[in-house]
């Protein structure tokens, strides 16, 4: 099945128009014409089945004929990562949270964090990517960067982690989670997170956590931490 995405579809839409990049995608890559059926989500849950009306390369309209909704994995899942100094690795850490399943992103600027510019227009179009890939009709939200001491410094609700390199006391997160809760996991730069954003996390209430037995990096660690809390609540 090839899945479009959408963000504009409501629920009581009966019509789709899609831009010319994707009516060109639609008409001459696919070679779909007028009757043939498309799916589209408008990444809130909802699949659309629609009919195509006008099969044209820079103008491709199409009728919705049936809708249905998708429930929800049953937790929530909000990944703090610091930017990775190669962008790309950054990129391959979205692309497999939204397979694996993730509610929220927020970059992380950090102490150590090499990476302090981020182009979220990019990122944006990785999570479409992956939601098509993987048929997912819910799109991760992505949240502007923010420092690290003022992302610490909000209020979240539920389980609250901080995966480290210290030697300090910490814990397997596999045995810390709880199924069926909200998450929130902050994950460090290539540098680890500086000694005194592990204290300012510790003072907030975050629980320090182990990965692992080996030192993962960035994007590793991050998709390590996504795919222990979905298999928690399989």
């Amino acid at each position: 099945m090839q899945l479009f995405y959408n963000p504009k579809l409501l629920e009581t839409s009966t019509q789709i128009s899609f831009d010319k990049e994707e009516s060109r995608h639609i008409v001459k890559v696919l070679r779909k014409s007028q009757g043939d059926i498309l799916y589209i989500t408008n990444g809130q849950g909802w699949l659309f089945t629609a009919e195509i009306e006008t099969a044209d390369q820079k103008h491709c309209r199409a009728t919705i004929t049936s809708k249905t909704f998708q429930d929800k994995h049953n937790y929530k899942l909000h990944l703090a990562v610091a930017p990775t100094k190669m962008n790309d690795r950054y990129e391959w850490f979205l692309e497999k949270a939204t397979e694996i399943g993730i509610d929220t992103i927020t970059p992380i600027i950090c102490e150590h964090s090499e990476r302090k510019v981020i182009k979220t227009e990019r990122f944006e179009k990785i999570l479409q990517s992956a939601i098509k890939q993987s048929l997912s009709c819910y799109m991760p939200q992505l949240q502007a960067a923010i420092p690290f001491k003022e992302f610490i410094e909000q209020e979240f609700i539920g389980q609250k982690f901080i995966a480290h390199c210290e030697e300090l006391d910490k814990k397997p997160l596999k045995g810390q989670l709880v199924p069926k809760s909200e998450i929130t996991i902050l994950i460090g730069p290539e540098g680890d997170f500086s000694v005194k954003e592990i204290e300012m996390a510790l003072k907030n209430d975050f629980i320090p956590v182990t990965l692992g037995n080996t030192r993962l990096r960035t994007e590793t660690a991050a998709i390590v931490a996504c795919h222990s809390v979905a298999f928690t609540n399989e």
